[in-house]
């Protein structure tokens, strides 16, 4: 079980480099075609918001074109270097529809995750998320801080028993196969039922058929903290450098008013995060 078609997505900020190299890596790894694909915020008030950038249209569409030119020859150098054969994409379009197209041809999309300090990380509102949700592809996304220095070493799997965890479960299979460290992570209102059967050793005994050795524990919420943050918690505790966790497990319009697990790890995720819907 492997990937075979990825999809990076690139745009011009500075942390897209570490996209492009995980993404090659991941390539690598199971030998798999490689996509970039470049799509950057479309709205024509964007440049109101970056201070540096010229506000007259010709002069701004020419700084678009050669800013195209540069991420093209960045993505395709790093192949080069890398030995790989990659595809260039930049399509034209509205940014999220265009991006959730071209996902479903691929096995496994590379996002990044909005930095609040770096306004060309800004493609779309809700970008990433509409992405995960209307893709029907499973969705690594990487944090704006930090050195990913490995992937799918020790991977901290988030499970509540809704759909959306079985399928991220499923999808993370190429990884999860071979990770060296696996644990089914629950996170629960109250202190588990010594006298119940955990919430993780039926996924663990479905991974276990699968070839994959896991551990799983169930860890209650403390106070205030909420669901996301736990399994953030945890996954330092337990030095995982991937999580793997269903979306929206509540309704689109819940999420986005309360927040939620979902939100809490794309707003503050310090590991790559894989995504199903």
């Amino acid at each position: 079980m492997s990937y075979k078609t990825l999809l990076v997505h690139l745009d011009d900020s500075e942390r897209c480099h570490t996209r492009i190299k995980l993404a090659l890596d991941l390539a690598e790894r199971w030998n798999a075609h490689l996509i970039g694909l470049y799509v950057v915020c479309q709205d024509l008030f964007e440049p109101l918001l970056r201070p540096s950038e010229p506000l007259k249209l010709a002069v701004y569409e020419r700084l678009c074109e050669e800013r195209r030119k540069q991420a093209e020859e960045r993505f395709l150098d790093a192949a080069e270097r890398a030995g790989r054969s990659v595809e260039w994409r930049a399509p034209a379009g509205p940014a999220t529809e265009t991006a959730i197209l071209h996902a479903r041809h691929a096995d496994l999309l590379l996002l990044g995750q909005q930095d609040p300090n770096d306004r060309m990380t800004y493609i779309a509102r809700y970008f990433v998320e509409d992405v995960v949700m209307a893709s029907g592809r499973p969705v690594i996304v990487v944090p704006y801080a930090g050195h990913v220095r490995t992937l799918g070493e020790n991977v901290l799997i988030g499970w509540d028993g809704g759909r959306e965890a079985a399928r991220a479960v499923a999808d993370a299979m190429p990884l999860l196969m071979r990770a060296r460290f696996v644990n089914v992570e629950t996170v629960a209102r109250k202190r588990p039922d010594p006298d119940k059967t955990p919430a993780g050793v039926d996924v663990a005994a479905y991974l276990e058929r699968h070839g994959v050795r896991a551990s799983f524990s169930t860890t209650p919420r403390e106070g205030d903290i909420g669901s996301g943050a736990t399994l953030l918690n945890r996954a330092s505790d337990l030095h995982a450098d991937l999580i793997v966790m269903g979306a929206y497990s509540h309704t689109r319009m819940h999420e986005r008013v309360l927040g939620g697990a979902t939100r809490t790890l794309l707003e503050t995720m310090t590991v790559p995060v894989l995504m199903s819907h």
